[in-house]
């Protein structure tokens, strides 16, 4: 306390004055514990402990802590004998504000960033001008910025109850400047409970809070634009896949929801590795989980193609009715093995947090992470089908499959080969979503329907299409929730698809050459 306050002299508790803070009005108490804060008085804060905990009674004009059997003075500390007639000291709560407080601001000048935080929560709540010394001090002597910029918050909160209205217009323009939600609040909160009755502060709050909503804005605007972009990125992972296996194979797959979902419980199962065999490289275990989530849907991608899908070629009504089915499957199958609850996957630590942009604009690091990632995915894929030699077997294979086999093309080994690269392509969206939610046997339902949405959109057998309609129903889809709520929102963006496409059916890209004439 003392080292805080910068008092040049020691100050002793006096009974008359522990008898104040104990007894009488609450108006009274307060105005005493307040005078006390100021004075360098190394035994307050146990009589404040001591209050706080309810230990303190009063008899004639002394006050006692009680603990136990055994009772000592407040003041001084010497043990005494109680009297017969002591009574408790009750404190409501605005009293117990005060004390917290108080207790608040001889902690403020701890080494722990922990602590001084708790402290500087529990000074907000009781923050007047009688706490502005006590501020003052802390402020000029704190180093870490983020607990500065919470100690100017409260300085301006107990600015805003000054009795002087020059003091109360300079507290409203130091909140116009932190342009914050929380600034925002208490200037709210200053304006609506009738507490401030002079006209010209009044006027100069109303200006600071509209400045602060323009400014906000900004914030709200790119937070909705960044959200939408964020569901994009994850729609588009869901259907790169699909776009595969539906838009150049033509196979109407139920079961990719459940190959995504393959993905996410491989994820998890890399985790609990890490976690009990490599603890100390547990931060890096996504880098195995995204090869591993690739190899375990491919694989079960594999054997779908070789043991179902190959021999429904051209059937459509066959391959849907079937791949349902083996969704079922999957879904149990996973239930008997990891169980029907939900499991977590945790964020490496480089992965949680998020950067703060603006006041009130943080974006979180393992959304960045997604959109870096599907970003990345996107590319891998465009470079395979463009530029290797097995994307020129699947498009030779997709075009004219009789051609293909003509000049020596295993159409068989290309079939499986894609089929599992779109698979794969399902688990690795798995392994992302894992990143943001928890993993259940539900997962993939979630966004099968999204999926088939964004492929037809975007043009079957397009990729650019699939991107363009990932991230225009993600911007859309969140730009109707901030207005009609999440579930109107997605039958909004399914009728608006309907209407798409019965617009326009061959989505937002046709298909152009031959293949498209046949």
């Amino acid at each position: 306390m003392a080292a805080l306050l910068g008092c040049q002299s020691a100050h002793a508790l006096t009974p008359d004055e522990a008898y104040a803070v104990a007894a009488g009005d609450n108006d009274a108490r307060i105005a005493a514990l307040q005078l006390l804060v100021v004075k360098n008085d190394p035994g307050l804060p146990a009589f404040l402990e001591a209050l706080a905990a309810d230990s303190v009674k009063v008899a004639g004009n002394r006050a006692y802590i009680v603990e136990g059997d055994t009772a000592r003075e407040a003041a001084s500390g010497q043990p005494a004998k109680l009297p017969d007639d002591a009574e408790d000291v009750v404190n409501n709560n605005r009293m117990s504000s005060e004390i917290e407080a108080a207790l608040a601001a001889g902690k403020l000048s701890s080494t722990d960033p922990a602590e001084r935080a708790s402290a500087i929560e529990a000074l907000s709540n009781a923050a007047d001008e009688s706490k502005l010394a006590v501020i003052d001090k802390a402020l000029a002597s704190e180093q870490d910025a983020r607990l500065k910029a919470q100690l100017e918050m409260v300085r301006a909160k107990a600015l805003l109850t000054a009795t002087d209205a020059a003091r109360r217009i300079e507290a409203a323009r130091a909140l116009g400047e932190r342009a914050s939600p929380e600034a925002r609040a208490l200037l709210m909160e200053r304006l609506a409970d009738g507490g401030e009755t002079d006209a010209a502060v009044r006027g100069a709050l109303q200006a600071e809070l509209d400045a602060i909503n323009r400014k906000l804005a900004w914030g709200e605007y790119a937070g909705v634009l960044f959200t939408g972009v964020s569901l994009g990125s994850i729609l588009l992972l869901a259907a790169l896949g699909l776009a595969i296996t539906y838009g150049l194979m033509g196979v109407i797959n139920m079961a990719h929801g459940e190959l995504m979902m393959i993905g996410a419980y491989a994820t998890f199962v890399i985790q609990n590795l890490f976690r009990h065999h490599l603890p100390q490289f547990f931060d890096w275990y996504i880098l195995l989980a995204v090869p591993a989530s690739f190899l375990a849907a491919a694989a079960v991608g594999a054997v779908l193609e070789r043991g179902v899908f190959r021999f429904l070629y051209g059937r459509p009504l066959e391959t849907l009715l079937a791949s349902w089915g083996i969704s079922l499957i999957l879904m149990q199958a996973v239930r008997s093995v990891f169980g029907a609850q939900n499991v977590q996957v945790e964020n490496p630590n480089w992965m949680s947090g998020g950067f703060e942009v603006l006041s009130n604009l943080t974006l979180p690091y393992n959304r960045l992470a997604i959109i870096a990632f599907a970003g990345l995915v996107l590319l891998g894929i465009t470079l395979l089908i463009a530029k290797t030699r097995l994307g020129l077997f699947v498009r030779s294979v997709t075009q004219n499959r009789p051609m293909a086999s003509c000049v020596g093309v295993n159409t068989a080994k290309v079939d499986t080969m894609a089929f599992s690269l779109g698979a794969g392509i399902a688990g690795l969206a798995g392994c992302a979503l894992s990143q943001i939610g928890n993993v259940g046997p539900d997962l993939g339902q979630n966004y099968i329907v999204d999926s088939f949405m964004v492929v037809v959109t975007g043009g079957v057998g397009q990729l650019a299409g699939t991107v363009y309609a990932a991230m225009g129903l993600g911007m859309v889809n969140k730009l109707l929730e901030g207005w009609s709520g999440a579930v109107l929102a997605k039958i909004m963006v399914l009728v608006i698809v309907v209407i798409f496409i019965q617009k326009r059916p061959q989505g937002l890209f046709a298909m152009k050459g031959r293949s498209a004439e046949a």
